[in-house]
């Protein structure tokens, strides 16, 4: 191990590398969430530093060495053992043990999530109203530099992608905590302050001056260190760590969310590169510039969606959903299903349209029964695609009234194919005997114009491959909307 002597500058602390000893100073300075103006407080500081991870490292951190001169106490310093600058994870992340290293990482964080504090306080510190709380004084502190450091437009854009997420989400985000995903975490997650060693990791240097920054959704500690690796142009690791950590601990989360948390550990970051740079870091703007990209990024593909996908009978809706679904990830809500849940077949044959099970009441009670399921999917993070005709105005309203409720983003799509095409598809499923569905090409011909209506739906023809056809509607679900409804 390389011993030379040598000194770093961070933030808030001055390193003196010495020997097998790293000797880590306090700064005597004042800012937004910290005043280590008196000795007393950076005595106090230095000794939870240890105190606190100690949880994670406990051979690496030694202890507090007083600096005293006559019995006054000068300064104070945190001791700690010197690790080799070649086992950081940070340098590392092109090595063919790599996937190792991180199962151990994720292990260790898996095993101490488990262990650490947990109370009342901490629950209050991690649900929705504490997030968005967090969401919004970042808001502002980054607000601080839009049109200077930061572009104004992309600071806008990520607030209304956070806020909009947020607003829909809270039952998500409160059920994280009353399942016991809230802990007293690191905090601070950087591949720089993590040490793969022969036995075992060490994680360094967990945040100890706001208890409120360390307390949150053990995800959002995780999301950290996944930040951290995609600003080190590894996102995969990032994801790959993700995966492992939800292995080990046994959690489980909607993607929405680790994309959201990801999002706001980049945005902080971001804020901590503007605040460099006011005092004199030359790279620190274009870093706060790539981490406010970085969570837009994450905002954008956490966002929510709800799809709305119909057509008159036979144009391939089903089909079409389904695969979509599966490609984008969402839950599957198919009107068929719903209506033999909510009014079983009693005959055997097939009801007439305004008869029986498609009565104008039925008809409404399974239209409402979908937009309930849908709606305790997406506050839960998840994404929805909804199969069905949606013939009336009214049912399509409820669609939309959802989406603007739980602020997801809303795309209508309406498959489209010739008569005869639908009506052989018809026949064809009827013959196979193992659709829900009891259209007939006779009643579909009845609803064709009422469906042609639906003008503020994208088209997609189905004439083309399912493949081909879901590709189109993949793209205009998923594509960028710089303000749109969520």
């Amino acid at each position: 191990m390389d011993l030379a002597t040598r000194i770093v500058e961070t933030h808030i602390s001055t390193l003196f590398f010495v020997g097998d000893r790293v000797y880590k100073v306090k700064k005597p300075l004042k800012n937004g969430f910290l005043d280590f103006t008196e000795v007393t407080a950076r005595r106090e500081a230095c000794r939870r530093e240890v105190d606190l991870n100690r949880r994670l490292a406990s051979d690496v951190y030694l202890g507090v060495a007083d600096v005293t001169m006559d019995g006054e106490e000068l300064e104070h310093m945190v001791v700690m053992a010197r690790l080799p600058e070649d086992r950081r994870l940070s340098t590392r992340l092109d090595l063919v043990t790599i996937d190792d290293d991180l199962r151990h990482i994720a292990h260790l964080i898996a095993a101490f999530h488990s262990t650490t504090a947990h109370s009342a306080e901490i629950d209050a510190a991690s649900g929705a109203d504490a997030v968005t709380r967090l969401w919004e004084a970042g808001i502002d502190q980054v607000g601080a530099f839009a049109g200077t450091v930061l572009d104004a437009g992309e600071v806008g854009h990520a607030a209304h992608l956070a806020r909009g997420y947020l607003r829909g989400r809270r039952p998500l985000l409160d059920s994280r905590v009353s399942d016991g995903h809230a802990c007293d975490g690191h905090g601070d997650l950087q591949a720089e302050d993590i040490f793969v060693l022969e036995d075992g990791p060490r994680v360094l240097d967990c945040l100890e001056f706001d208890d409120l920054l360390r307390w949150g959704d053990s995800l959002s500690d995780v999301a950290f260190l996944a930040m951290d690796l995609g600003r080190l142009q590894r996102p995969d690791l990032g994801a790959r760590f993700l995966e492992l950590y939800r292995e080990l601990s046994g959690d489980a989360w909607p993607s929405s969310l680790a994309h959201v948390h990801i999002a706001y550990r980049a945005h902080v970051r971001a804020k901590v590169a503007c605040l460099r740079h006011q005092q004199g870091d030359p790279g620190a703007a274009d870093e706060a510039r790539a981490l406010l990209r970085q969570a837009i990024d994450h905002l954008d593909a956490g966002r929510v969606r709800l799809v709305m996908v119909g057509g008159a009978p036979g144009t391939g809706k089903s089909a079409l959903s389904r695969e979509l679904a599966e490609r984008i990830g969402a839950v599957l809500v198919s009107s068929d299903l719903v209506r033999d849940d909510l009014f079983p077949r009693s005959t055997p044959g097939r009801d007439s349209l305004g008869e029986g099970r498609y009565t104008p009441e039925r008809v409404n009670a399974v239209y409402e029964e979908m937009t309930r399921r849908a709606e305790l999917v997406v506050s839960h993070g998840e994404s929805v695609v909804l199969d069905a005709s949606w013939l009336d105005p009214e049912h399509r309203d409820m669609a939309l009234d959802l989406a603007d409720r739980t602020s997801t983003v809303l795309t209508e799509l309406r498959c489209d194919c010739p008569p005869e095409l639908a009506d052989q598809r018809i026949r064809n499923r009827a013959a196979a005997g193992a659709d829900a569905s009891e259209i007939t090409p006779e009643i579909a011909h009845e609803l064709i114009d009422r469906v042609a209506r639906w003008s503020e739906a994208a088209v997609i023809d189905t004439r083309a491959p399912l493949g081909e056809a879901v590709g189109l509607a993949e793209a205009i679900t998923t594509r960028p909307d710089p303000m749109g409804r969520c």
